[in-house]
């Protein structure tokens, strides 16, 4: 097949990057720029490689990772080529963001009823199908408990336990801009970085910097309700917006962009909270297009990145660098424990500044033997070794729902297995009352999460959020068969 162009990519192999994600994150690049257009012809695996200079076997694992996530697609008998799906990419550059600190507040409404219900019940032996968090029993105790004595030991030795950079200590952040830049395809460095008590924290962080007194901020209709109101608590007003199969619903998105000055929309993308579904790359860029076009900034919660089971993580909406448009909050907490209280917010320079000023008002710095004993897990490998020991038994523990689902709630639910996350998203049979479900299995002793708790308008979602990371084998087992006693009930 004739083609007008070259494809020229660039290899760096001190990057540290592994090249088959190199040659995959620079063709999104590409696409994103609107020189490899919908539809457009490929290179051949063996053409490109002989070009670069590389392995073939290189190109197919690059191929198959963009065909994995949306980017292209393969056709028997003609070759590889960009995806049809995908919008045209036309940016309209806009450089009038404003990001002035708003200058008053109103008060957020109570979050009460959304933490009474994720707090675990006091009922002995309860099984809790919670939100998503990770089994702590698998945390590495002698070697974490080493490097936070190494932490508290040097620094006051040197007397330097006092007061620091309100960003956060400087190991953490190299730390953090090393691993987002090799393993996400950011292009950040420490400036780009303010350290925050996990991912919520760097959520309000955001919500402070862009949400002024009724200005408009969208969240999807069902999404992660703290988030929510950390931007209502900055007296932004809500405006909710649907989503399916494939993640927000971009059109209705550009409705309410028509009809509504937007400042700023929250979202899940990799693994949308609370459903799982992982935005397709047609809406992801999309989405990035809208807020060129519309002046809005996209605030990422990319809170579990590490645990996707079928394929490379997609990267982030920011690793597209779309005239930082986009503010990206990460977490450590899911990888270690909850307790630990370690996220991040990554944006420009000018944002992180502004972060750091909410950061002194608020606690005036973070936890510095903390933030030094994680730099010391991250730049020793621990941390990547302990992911890569959890995913593995993570995939085990969603395979095994999976099999208790299929055999023992068949008959009353229906779901789509998920690609990465700790949840599993269950739909209820028609006929079946979620609430009623959910105080029935409180009394079989075991706790669900029901869909409504999740959105705020009055629509009927007869669905449950299953977490299955903080249970073992025996425990799932239990769980599901109590679970089928209420259904039967």
């Amino acid at each position: 097949m004739l083609r007008s162009w070259d494809l020229n990519l660039h290899i760096v192999k001190s990057s540290g990057v592994v090249v088959y994600l190199q040659i995959a994150q620079q063709i999104i690049d590409e696409i994103q720029r609107g020189r490899l257009t919908p539809s457009a012809a490929m290179p051949g695996t063996r053409e490109l490689a002989a070009k670069m200079m590389v392995n073939r076997k290189t190109i197919v694992l690059a191929y198959d990772e963009l065909i994995a996530q949306g980017w292209l697609t393969t056709e028997s008998r003609r070759g590889t080529f960009v995806s049809a799906k995908l919008p045209r990419f036309s940016p309209q550059h806009q450089s009038n963001i404003d990001l002035t600190p708003p200058e008053t507040k109103t008060p957020a409404p109570a979050l009460a009823e959304y933490a009474a219900a994720i707090e675990v019940e006091n009922v002995s032996h309860l099984i809790d199908f919670n939100d998503g968090i990770p089994d702590t029993r698998l945390i590495p105790f002698e070697t974490i408990s080493k490097a936070f004595r190494h932490a508290l030991i040097e620094p006051i030795r040197t007397n330097k336990l006092g007061y620091s950079d309100p960003r956060g200590m400087l190991s953490l952040r190299h730390a953090l801009s090393e691993m987002l830049n090799m393993e996400r395809g950011l292009n950040v460095d420490i400036d780009n970085i303010c350290i925050a008590r996990g991912s919520q924290m760097g959520i309000f962080l955001a919500a402070r910097v862009l949400a002024k007194p009724n200005e408009y901020v969208v969240v999807e209709n069902l999404s992660y309700p703290p988030a929510r109101e950390a931007f209502r608590s900055c007296g932004a007003k809500i405006l909710n917006v649907g989503l399916d199969q494939n993640g927000i619903d971009v059109n209705e998105l550009e409705a309410l962009c028509r009809k509504y000055p937007i400042s700023a929309i929250y979202v899940t993308p990799h693994h949308q909270f609370p459903t799982t579904v992982m935005m397709t790359a047609e809406r992801r860029l999309k989405l990035l297009m809208l807020a060129e076009q519309y002046n809005f900034v996209i605030v990422e919660d990319d809170y579990d990145h590490e645990f996707h089971f079928h394929h490379h993580p997609v990267f982030p909406l920011a690793s597209s660098n779309h005239a930082g448009r986009v503010i990206y909050v990460g977490s450590l907490s899911k990888v270690l424990a909850p307790g630990l209280r370690v996220g991040y917010v990554v944006a420009s320079k000018e944002i992180i500044n502004q972060c750091a000023s909410e950061v002194m008002l608020i606690d005036r710095q973070g936890n510095s033997v903390t933030e030094l004993a994680v730099a010391e897990l991250m730049d020793s490998g621990e941390i990547k070794r302990h992911i890569r020991r959890t995913l593995k038994v993570y995939s085990e523990r969603r395979n095994i729902l999976i099999q208790l689902l299929q055999n023992e709630l068949g008959q009353f639910v229906n779901f789509d297995s998920p690609n990465g996350g700790l949840a599993i998203w269950l739909r209820l049979n028609e006929g079946i009352d979620v609430n009623k479900l959910v105080k029935k299995a409180l009394l079989e002793k075991v706790r669900i999460l029901p869909a409504p708790m999740f959105s705020e308008l009055p629509i009927d979602i007869n669905a449950i959020r299953l977490g299955f990371g903080s249970l073992n084998a025996a425990e799932l087992t239990t769980g599901i068969q109590r679970l089928k006693r209420a259904f039967n009930a």
